[in-house]
């Protein structure tokens, strides 16, 4: 109840669950959207926002209920059916969610998020020129947005197409001076094209700014090794095994830049070679 017993209005009731989602509070933002869908069970912004917020839980049955709500009354919504399809990923529901994002993609042609997340699911799937295909469309309807440039270099990347991989992680940095993960792979695909001296000048401008992360000390101790400078790299190394020594061994025994180390004492020691 409001001030002296009366009806809590509910857009004051929305008003304030968006703001709890601005502040990344979930589980304090559904109390509130419950409370609007008790006074109106078919208000859409609510079932929709429940349904982000209980994603963002993890709790993807119940999401996947509210967006089924929203559906019965606006089967043509292709946001919530887009986070439906989110939801069934999240759950191994392979076939659903891909059903899901073709059904947004029908109803919204123009709506980017569900080529995005088909491109995503396809490239799970193995199927990466087609995930390209649905990246591309991505891009081409939301230029700005870093998530499929980005996302698209990955997989370019894992196709050994550096070149291409480069161009699409430096485009995301230009636009996105911010995005450290953009500027980490800029650095990465300039080692896989043997730009070693270069990637080196990338990942110090990360280091400065991310000193622990394991990721960047491991790739610029790669790129020492390649570059002939051992004592540094095997320096870096030991750093990155200490913060992760399983994960990091595994990758060092099998890492070609490091195969001139294999007969080094330290280095042998250091992965358990």
């Amino acid at each position: 109840m409001g001030l002296f017993g009366s009806k809590e209005d509910s857009e004051d009731l929305m008003y304030h669950a968006m703001s709890l989602m601005e502040k990344n509070q979930p589980k304090a933002a559904i109390v509130l959207f419950n409370k609007v869908l008790k006074q109106d069970s078919k208000n859409t912004s609510a079932l929709y926002n429940k349904g982000l917020a209980l994603n963002q839980i993890k709790k993807y049955s119940d999401a996947i209920t509210c967006f089924d709500l929203l559906l019965q009354i606006n089967s043509k919504d292709a946001a919530a059916i887009n986070n439906m399809g989110i939801a069934m990923a999240e759950m191994e529901n392979i076939q659903g969610a891909s059903e899901c994002y073709d059904m947004a993609i029908k109803a919204d042609p123009k709506y980017g998020p569900s080529y995005f997340n088909k491109g995503v699911l396809l490239d799970k799937l193995q199927e990466h020129e087609e995930a390209l295909n649905f990246l591309d469309k991505a891009i081409i309807i939301e230029p700005r947005k870093p998530n499929a440039q980005f996302y698209k270099g990955i997989i370019l990347g894992k196709l050994k197409r550096h070149e291409e991989s480069l161009n699409c992680f430096e485009n995301v940095h230009k636009r996105h001076p911010s995005h450290m993960d953009a500027l980490f792979h800029v650095g990465i695909e300039l080692a896989e094209l043997g730009n070693h001296k270069k990637a080196i000048e990338i990942f110090d401008q990360i280091i400065t700014k991310r000193k622990d992360n394991v990721n960047i000390i491991y790739a610029k101790s790669r790129s020492k090794s390649a570059l002939g400078e051992f004592p540094e790299s095997l320096e870096l190394l030991k750093k990155a095994v200490n913060l992760n020594p399983k994960i990091i061994r595994a990758w060092a025994k099998e890492e070609k830049a490091f195969e001139r180390l294999h007969s080094n004492e330290q280095f042998r020691k250091l992965v358990k070679l």
